[in-house]
């Protein structure tokens, strides 16, 4: 099992594998056939609170990478990712965010190499 991640607006390649979109809201100006998603994982996402309050505040990252980790830790829906993994060779999370660096998908990416899933650059 491998997990990498992209941003949703690149194409779609057939080395993605099983791509999961870890957004709670679609992305704008993307369609369904567009995105060629296999699961939507909504749950995944920071909470709603949580996403509000940090909306992409350089400065206030490692606060919200903590508290975005305490919410994984605290729910099933990152296991289940990491369940995915083992039924897929690749797992490509899609994420809407203009910064490749400094967004959720990257939190997530670590919480699951933490938690024994492999995970490509």
């Amino acid at each position: 099992m491998a997990f990498t991640m992209k941003r949703v607006y690149d194409p779609a390649e057939a080395t993605d594998g099983f791509r999961v979109l870890v957004d709670r809201l679609w992305p704008r100006g993307v369609s369904k056939e567009r995105a060629e998603l296999d699961l939507w994982a909504k749950d995944v996402a920071p909470s709603p609170e949580l996403r509000t309050e940090w909306h992409h505040n350089r400065e206030r990252f490692d606060e919200f990478a903590a508290r975005y980790r305490d919410e994984l830790d605290a729910g099933d829906a990152a296991s289940s990712l990491l369940d995915l993994g083992t039924q897929h060779e690749r797992v490509t999370l899609l994420f809407g965010a203009r910064d490749e660096q400094v967004n959720h998908a990257t939190v997530l990416l670590a919480w699951l190499r933490e938690h024994g899933a492999s995970v490509e650059p």
